[in-house]
């Protein structure tokens, strides 16, 4: 196929790399602009991008897609018979959906209609779920509402971070991206609306999600501290500072209140919902360096019954 491809950040990569060992004919990139990052505030090309220029592809980076009358003449020339789209990061314009005769193909990191959204993995990760899986779909103009073309299962191991699933999602949805060109060639493939009563959201996480509520139980803590990795990952507050908790995992039950703190020799135990408890692990005090429990303890010496938060 003639196609134009639209991603940005390293999830989109192995898909890109598919197409193309395929053999089908990417004729242009579409891709975020360069951003500032790091502490030198250089601007850093998206990982698209340098994949692309690496093996030869031309690359646009449009701030503004909807109203862009270069973007839109230069996709009417190439004519692509499908426009793909995989963690692009821009809502694609109803002339944009129109342009190809196979629409606009998009991966996304969930089986829709579950976890609309902008974090798919994070969210499945962070709830507890047990499976997840990659879904193709024709964009429509709603928020990931299009009519499913295929889908694949894959587990969520009991110890998996989203950090960790991230590369397992993108490898998996690369390859059903190739089944689903193939089957949309063929005529094999039928779309299917999805259901909206099934439908639940995965918003966009802010820094407030990290925020450990020690009401609730230690598994669920645990799920969403897997699910926050790398970002926001997951804090609370010891005597009035910032204390990130960087790993921690559920041990057994208490009696104690939610957020008081036990300590058993050089372990951290911590009280969560619902009469769970969970051990802390690697933590890192505001103003100080990362490090390990027992290294905290001898220099913080928590008090009986003190609490976290």
């Amino acid at each position: 196929m003639r196609l134009v491809f639209c991603g940005t950040p390293q999830f989109a990569i192995p898909t890109l790399q598919q197409l193309l060992a395929a053999g089908h004919a990417v004729e242009l990139v579409v891709t975020q602009p360069d951003r500032v990052r790091g502490r030198d505030q250089e601007p850093s090309p998206p990982p698209v991008k340098a994949l692309a220029l690496e093996v030869g592809l031309p690359v646009v980076q449009p701030e503004k897609i909807k109203n862009n009358p270069e973007l839109r003449a230069r996709l009417e020339v190439i004519k692509p018979d499908a426009i793909i789209v995989v963690a692009f990061g821009r809502i694609i314009p109803e002339w944009m959906l129109n342009l190809p005769r196979w629409g606009n193909i998009n991966l996304h990191a969930s089986m829709l209609p579950k976890y609309r959204g902008a974090a798919p993995i994070q969210w499945a990760v962070a709830n507890g779920e047990k499976v997840t899986g990659a879904t193709t779909m024709r964009l429509d103009q709603g928020l990931d509402t299009g009519n499913i073309l295929l889908q694949r299962l894959l587990p969520i191991e009991p110890d998996q971070t989203a950090e960790q699933l991230f590369p397992v999602l993108a490898a998996s949805g690369a390859g059903l991206m190739l089944e689903t060109l193939a089957g949309l060639q063929a005529g094999t493939i039928q779309p299917v609306p999805q259901d909206d009563t099934a439908a639940s959201l995965a918003p966009i996480l802010d820094r407030e999600d990290a925020l450990i509520d020690f009401a609730r139980s230690a598994g669920e803590i645990y799920n969403r501290w897997r699910g926050f990795q790398p970002w926001p990952g997951a804090y609370t507050f010891f005597r009035g500072k910032k204390l990130t908790v960087h790993r921690l995992h559920p041990s057994g039950s208490t009696a104690a209140p939610p957020g008081e703190l036990v300590v058993a020799g050089d372990r951290l135990l911590v009280a969560a919902g619902s009469g769970t408890q969970l051990e802390l692990l690697e933590i890192q005090l505001e103003g100080r360096k990362r490090m390990p429990v027992a290294d905290f303890l001898r220099g913080a010496a928590p008090h009986k019954h003190e609490r976290f938060g």
